[in-house]
């Protein structure tokens, strides 16, 4: 049975100091509560070992934001799946559609990152999802499709298994706007049933699938209720506690 993920991406926000007291504090709110979810926080490479240490591992995961393609070497100012999974962290946050846009990530890469963080036994949020002239243009559906097939269905079942999808309608994201529910639903149906296509209904079926586009408090209770979006990868509102817990009881 698929599970239910509320994933925050600070992206790049809160200094080390920061970032540790917004963890303590949604350390504490969570554990006041018992969470109908999975919840993630996704912070900075230079926090994980401390926010790793300052949350309760049975209700809090944490995530980097990306891995590096290659496993070690000259490679300046990147960071390995081994390192990543050295300091604690269970997730990598994959795909990102600003690591796309401005550092250039392919399909390709993606896929030599998957791969690493697998062999690392990380857990990839891999993201998908279209840019605005992409959904006017009516190719949505191929542009998403291409991503996954190129990155991701290489994968025999069971490494696909381990993977969290996140969508995001790119045009969504830090914009005020967002897809409707029905949009949500209509690609996330999309996608499960491009899974059944290649693993079959029982792989498909036990995938989680996020949406990843300007889910806050006010939306996430509708968006959560469709039967194909399995909770969000949340940007700006994970970077304040009460915001957040609000996305995380929203199930």
């Amino acid at each position: 049975m698929r599970q239910n993920i509320v994933a925050g991406n600070w992206k790049m926000n809160k200094t080390l100091q920061e970032g540790i007291e917004l963890a303590k504090e949604v350390n504490s709110k969570v554990g006041a509560i018992t969470p109908k979810c999975k919840v993630v926080l996704g912070t900075p490479f230079v926090h994980i070992t401390e926010v790793v240490k300052t949350v309760d591992a049975s209700k809090i995961s944490v995530a980097a934001q990306n891995c590096a393609d290659k496993v070690s070497g000259a490679y300046t100012g990147e960071v390995s799946a081994s390192m990543v999974k050295s300091t604690g962290a269970q997730y990598v946050i994959l795909g990102h559609s600003e690591r796309r846009a401005y550092y250039g990530e392919t399909n390709a890469i993606l896929k030599e990152k998957t791969d690493l963080a697998l062999t690392n036994e990380l857990k990839p949020i891999f993201c998908i999802g279209e840019v605005l002239s992409e959904r006017e243009s009516n190719i949505h559906f191929d542009i998403v499709k291409q991503q996954i097939e190129e990155s991701l269905f290489h994968l025999s079942a069971g490494d696909f298994s381990k993977i969290v999808l996140a969508y995001e309608p790119v045009w969504a994201i830090g914009t005020g706007k967002t897809a409707s529910s029905d949009q949500a639903q209509e690609m996330h149906a999309f996608i499960r049933q491009l899974i059944v296509s290649k693993y079959g209904e029982e792989v498909a079926n036990n995938i989680s699938i996020l949406y990843g586009g300007s889910c806050n408090a006010a939306n996430a209770k509708e968006l959560f209720a469709n039967p194909d979006v399995d909770g969000g990868l949340i940007g700006g509102a994970s970077l304040k506690a009460d915001d957040f817990l609000a996305i995380i009881t929203a199930f």
